[in-house]
């Protein structure tokens, strides 16, 4: 039976002849976060709390994740927020905050911004430079990134096509900075038993279509913590080059998505999963010498 021809990813109207196309760059990019490298062969985990809330909260994380293997602190200053009387992020503060313990932990640090006034501050404390997924089609401050040559990692729109996803991230890369990472989070569906629906079939399709690292968010994918570890594993096996998840010292405090973060142990415990499911699938995974 022949496989119909409107699944072809030739014919989703994307065009690979562009800057994100897998005929540019056929061996395929790795984006190097101050010597962290995500695209080769290692899965790299990226993990942290949902919002900076305070010294102790982002230390004692930082410390966890890291121990438990994480390669880079994530961490929102800026929050954007559905409620404009919800928690927005401690700002400038927090970024501060991120740069101190960036310096006594020693992760490289990525954080959301979310304006392109914002840019220029962020990137004085940041590694690498975060669009959510409400501003994947900011057009504006995707050109603004794109000028700062920093890295950029790019969250798929809660409603985006693979297509839009791919050509908001041209739009970084016209301005001369090829060092994007795409990141699957879940899009909007008619279902609601879960926050988003992961949409896991995006990581190959993508990894087909263009040669940027993909990463996957299982933490917003699903807004529930125990299923966290099943789609994190999952997003391992079908090819994600890393994973950007929420960890949090005491989860059931956190003034946003605590029902959807990781406490230290669940974290520790997922890092251990994942190395025998990235080893199956020919990656790797390197996890700290538990002495």
């Amino acid at each position: 039976m022949e496989t119909n021809p409107h699944y072809s990813p030739e014919n989703i109207g994307f065009s690979t002849s562009l800057r994100v196309g897998r005929k540019a760059k056929p061996e395929g990019t790795i984006v190097n976060i101050e010597g962290v490298k995500i695209g080769g062969t290692e899965v790299v985990i990226i993990a942290g709390p949902c919002a900076v809330e305070s010294r102790e909260q982002l230390f004692e994380t930082a410390r966890a994740v890291r121990n438990g293997g994480a390669k880079i602190l994530r961490g929102g200053a800026f929050k954007p927020r559905s409620s404009p009387y919800n928690f927005q992020g401690l700002g400038e503060d927090g970024l501060k905050l991120l740069g101190q313990i960036r310096k006594e932990i020693g992760l490289p640090v990525v954080t959301e911004v979310m304006d392109t006034r914002q840019v220029e501050l962020v990137s004085s404390y940041a590694d690498m430079l975060q669009i959510g997924s409400r501003n994947m089609q900011n057009y504006p401050l995707l050109k603004e990134v794109g000028m700062s040559r920093k890295p950029i990692l790019l969250k798929r729109g809660m409603m985006a096509t693979i297509e839009e996803f791919l050509l908001a991230a041209e739009y970084i890369l016209n301005q001369g900075n090829d060092q994007v990472i795409l990141c699957e989070r879940g899009i909007r569906t008619f279902e609601t038993s879960t926050r988003n629906t992961l949409d896991l079939s995006a990581v190959p399709m993508l990894k087909r279509l263009s040669h940027l690292p993909v990463i996957v968010d299982p933490s917003h994918g699903t807004g529930l913590r125990w299923m966290v570890p099943a789609m994190a594993k999952a997003a391992v096996a079908v090819g994600a080059d890393g994973l950007i998840i929420e960890v949090h010292y005491k989860p059931e405090e956190a003034i946003c998505d605590g029902h959807q973060s990781l406490d230290h142990n669940d974290f520790i415990n997922l890092m251990t999963d994942l190395k025998k499911i990235a080893e199956a699938v020919n990656r790797e995974i390197s996890l700290p010498d538990p002495s």
